[in-house]
């Protein structure tokens, strides 16, 4: 794997570096937040490892910005905050991972390789209506308008389309997106489903809809009509 590290603690990065490589992949290294890669070299990562204690400007910070810029990478968030609102904010923020330090190398590793497993086995394109669901380069496309999905928000809305018209077991699409350990709050579920309510939205897709099931699920429901290419 080719992988981004953006850490400033010395002891941390050696080890880290030294370690990853052993592993047989690839380290870049970077001690701040304001001295990463261009949004373009950041796409040719296969995983990011960001902490969250950044000097000059912290992690959280620079995730935001990434995402809104339209990163899709995978964003592993190395943190010694391990409370579940912090869990939250970093996950809100963009992250597909957390990992509290201190932390065990071979869990880091084991996370790693998920986080690249989720990409492979994206598959081909699902038409959902009038919006086509790109796996390859994760983004919702209706017509020749685009929305980029974070690695999260593409495992949600994968799962509901490829079952679309099927409700889907909330502890289900949690394992998808989160993996089957996360701790963290349920709501943030609630959160990412309008995340891409938002985007549908903005794309003008008025035939595609994501609805709550109650006491199951959600449910992705395609409404028939003409196509858009």
């Amino acid at each position: 794997m080719k992988l981004l590290l953006v850490e400033d603690e010395e002891k941390m990065v050696a080890l880290l570096k030294q370690g990853l490589e052993e592993e047989g992949h690839e380290v870049r290294v970077c001690n701040s937040g304001r001295t990463t890669p261009s949004q373009d070299e950041l796409e040719h990562f296969d995983v990011i490892l960001l902490d969250w204690s950044l000097p000059g400007l912290d992690g959280v910070s620079v995730l935001r910005q990434w995402r809104e810029a339209g990163l899709q990478t995978p964003v592993l968030m190395l943190t010694a905050r391990g409370t579940t609102g912090e869990k939250v904010i970093g996950l809100r923020a963009g992250a597909d991972d957390y990992l509290v330090k201190p932390f065990d190398f071979d869990e880091l590793l084991a996370r790693l390789e998920a986080l690249r497993r989720r990409g492979e086995q994206q598959g081909g394109p699902v038409r959902m209506g009038s919006v086509l669901l790109d796996p390859r380069r994760r983004v919702l496309r209706r017509g020749l308008q685009e929305e980029s999905l974070t690695a999260r928000e593409f495992s949600l809305i994968s799962s509901l389309a490829r079952q679309q018209g099927t409700p889907q077991v909330r502890a289900r699409l949690m394992a998808q997106a989160w993996g089957p350990d996360f701790e963290g709050s349920p709501n943030v579920l609630e959160v990412y489903v309008g995340y891409l309510r938002t985007k549908l939205e903005r794309l003008g897709a008025r035939d595609v809809s994501i609805r709550a099931v109650r006491g199951v699920g959600y449910n992705l429901l395609v409404e028939q009509g003409p196509r858009e290419p």
